[in-house]
């Protein structure tokens, strides 16, 4: 069975991953390198939709990311409000819908207002569900899930609580950019049949031609959820 992006959803996940060394490697620093993947983030979002992505999250700061100098994660939260203001009225305009991942409680106060009020903003759009992860670790979310069912849990049941109520579905392509190959806590449950793309390229160069390449790789790969592929079958059959 050969995938189809063009298929309905389709849910892409990213983990953006480069930004700082992207701005030593430029000479610059690691803070102009997140400000340079801030239009790495408005590319994609723009493009996803016309190669059919209905879902499209990116892992914007993790919850390990904490342990990072204070310096850093204060400019991270800089640019984090002048995202969500500046970049608030364009989502609403495009038709995107706006879901954040994590925790809210550690978050500055005015963060978690900006996210709440850009999510009732945006809840009625229908081009792109961007998921943006803030303060996000998967297996916290399992096991906040796990623990919510206890000794009741199912897959369907775990399933609901881990997406919550306006879940994307299960991953079909994760990206990850930067020259890592791994997960690094992200969507680790929805990911469990996703196919991987990794690059070397670092996020704030990754644009509209990579996304279209990863997603070219994509349709060309048979994906049988554990299944026997067609022709193994109808060759034991013979």
């Amino acid at each position: 069975m050969q995938s189809d992006a063009a298929a309905s959803p389709f849910h892409v996940a990213i983990i953006m991953d480069g930004n700082g060394r992207w701005g030593v490697r430029q000479g610059r620093t690691r803070s102009d390198g997140h400000i340079a993947g801030v239009n790495a983030v408005r590319r994609a979002v723009e493009a996803a939709p016309d190669f059919g992505v209905t879902a499209l999250s990116l892992f914007a700061f993790s919850s390990a990311n904490w342990k990072r100098p204070e310096v850093e994660v204060d400019f991270l939260m800089r640019v984090f409000r002048e995202y969500l203001a500046t970049d608030g009225p364009r989502l609403i305009e495009g038709g995107a819908r706006l879901i954040m991942l994590g925790r809210r409680d550690r978050l500055p106060r005015d963060i978690a207002d900006q996210v709440a009020a850009l999510e009732a903003a945006t809840a009625n759009g229908a081009r792109l569900t961007l998921r943006i992860a803030l303060d996000y670790s998967s297996r916290e979310a399992i096991a906040a899930a796990a623990c919510t069912l206890g000794r009741a849990a199912s897959f369907d049941a775990l399933d609901g609580l881990i997406a919550g109520p306006a879940g994307a579905g299960p991953v079909d392509l994760l990206i990850r950019t930067g020259g890592e190959k791994r997960l690094s806590d992200f969507l680790l449950w929805e990911s469990a049949y996703a196919e991987l793309w990794f690059t070397d390229t670092m996020w704030p160069d990754f644009g509209v031609k990579d996304l279209a390449q990863a997603i070219a790789d994509f349709r060309r790969r048979s994906r049988t959820f554990g299944a026997a592929p067609a022709d193994v079958e109808q060759g034991a059959a013979a």
